[in-house]
């Protein structure tokens, strides 16, 4: 794995995407989606992409991840004419992410033709199969559905060059890995793979070393797990008072939009249910538009949800985890852990709904008495402690932090953390601290500090010479 070298050149600060080499058709889709200036991860993970590296990306959600690889694969695509089968696979946890993958590519593809496939559950296998047939450049999709693809023989690998594996630690989660390496082994070996993910467990660790070779990793999460633009805050309540605490926060908080997260499908239902029976008799609230959204639910219904959310037509949301990854929806202005989540990971996604690209945002969580260890253990994953909120019923409310320390709850390490969890009134938090890792602080490349890297083989060359030609209409 490619680390930064401290005798390495310092590379210039990069603010604008006209020093990334890209294509005035690709400035021009970017201009007119908005995008000024390239995040952190789209600076560092963009150039050596066009190179034909393998990239291990680690970025906080909500930084512009989807942009940052598939600007890459878009400048460097053969034309459909001269490669009719996928070019290029982008491998994402969900349908609904699939759905916002391919919609991003669209609109970064605006001014050059491109063929992309969405393959996912819930969608029609026959208009799946035509489309394959007609020719595509670009496949997006689950993993599950790509792989009934290949074995039907309705999906050919053969001129793989770029793979994506997205939400590459979701997928893991949620018992992705097995089939995820049937695919890979499918593929072409001379080819380029990016993986992107919030965080780098061992499982993931094992994977890049199997898969990936001589990868360039940046990561630009080292500072802060959790988004520096999301306050974050939780309130002690007791299971019984749940609901009227929600309800009194939603009353004080008046979101123009809110996400509120259960643990359960069935929970998820219920809670949806006595939201839409009580809201409408508080004055404040009468007009908020509610919905819900799960894995039982069926497709069509499930993209009406977030199209509604999209556009702004629903006010709260009740959800499971199934938008705790990669949805991106700026819009949200509060969440709240109704539940909170056994994972810290899940925590990090949640909350990540809101503060998108650097908005700001607010998250509460809803801890009970038997509770405690799990935020602790969030606490020490974020590196940070969570404010403490006025609406906690005071039996259970831990000690306030000291008023200087709440301007910087940043902690150094879990030897201070644990001086500050042992104030509450909560079971022993041994076992939490011995499994807890902070943020890594190994040598890996940094979006402040990335070194530059020997190439390990010259990939690309006739893309990036003629495809650029192409989108530019024949004058570079």
């Amino acid at each position: 794995m490619q680390t930064s070298d401290e005798s390495a050149p310092p590379q210039p600060e990069i603010d604008s995407f006209t020093q990334l080499d890209l294509s005035r058709v690709m400035l021009h889709a970017l201009e007119r989606m908005g995008y000024s200036a390239p995040s952190p991860i789209q600076r560092q993970v963009i150039p050596p992409a066009l190179d034909g590296q393998d990239i291990i990306g680690q970025a906080r959600t909500g930084t512009g991840k989807t942009a940052a690889f598939s600007i890459p694969i878009l400048e460097l695509l053969d034309p459909l004419s001269e490669c009719s089968s996928p070019q290029a696979m982008i491998l994402v946890p969900t349908r609904e992410l699939a759905d916002q993958v391919f919609q991003e590519m669209e609109r970064l593809a605006f001014g050059c033709k491109t063929a992309i496939t969405v393959l996912a559950g819930g969608k029609l296998m026959r208009r799946q199969m035509n489309q394959l047939r007609a020719g595509t450049q670009i496949v997006v999709g689950t993993p599950g559905r790509i792989y009934d693809h290949i074995q039907r023989g309705t999906f050919k690998t053969q001129n793989l060059w770029c793979i994506v594996l997205d939400e590459a630690d979701r997928m893991l989660d949620i018992g992705f890995r097995p089939v995820i390496e049937k695919i890979l082994r499918t593929c072409p070996r001379d080819r380029q793979t990016i993986l992107l993910s919030a965080t780098i467990p061992p499982e993931i660790q094992k994977l890049t070393q199997r898969y990936l070779t001589d990868p360039v990793h940046i990561n630009c999460s080292l500072s802060q797990v959790s988004v520096d633009s999301i306050e974050q805050r939780y309130m002690t309540v007791k299971q019984d008072d749940k609901f009227d605490i929600l309800l009194q926060l939603l009353h004080r908080e008046m979101p123009r939009q809110a996400i509120i997260f259960c643990r359960t499908k069935r929970g998820t239902d219920r809670l949806h249910r006595k939201l839409r029976e009580s809201v409408p008799k508080v004055d404040a609230l009468q007009n908020k538009r509610i919905e819900c959204i799960h894995g039982d639910m069926n497709q069509r219904d499930r993209d009406r949800v977030f199209a509604s959310l999209r556009d702004g037509s629903i006010d709260i949301l009740v959800a499971t985890d199934v938008v705790g990854r990669g949805i991106d929806v700026s819009t949200v202005s509060h969440i709240i852990n109704f539940d909170i989540p056994l994972d810290c990971d899940d925590y990090v996604h949640r909350v990540g709904r809101t503060g998108r690209m650097g908005r700001e945002g607010i998250a509460f969580t809803f801890v009970t008495v038997a509770e405690g260890p799990q935020l602790t253990a969030i606490e020490l994953n974020i590196n940070k402690l969570l404010q403490r909120d006025p609406l906690s019923q005071p039996a259970m409310a831990r000690p306030a932090p000291n008023p200087e320390e709440s301007k910087d709850s940043k902690l150094n390490g879990s030897t201070q953390f644990a001086s500050k969890a042992a104030d509450r009134a909560w079971p022993s938090l041994e076992t939490i601290e011995s499994q807890s890792v902070l943020p890594p602080n190994d040598a890996a490349a940094t979006c402040d500090d990335q070194a530059a890297v020997k190439k390990r083989r010259p990939l690309f060359p006739k893309r990036r010479v003629n495809q650029r030609l192409a989108r530019m209409g024949g004058d570079e």
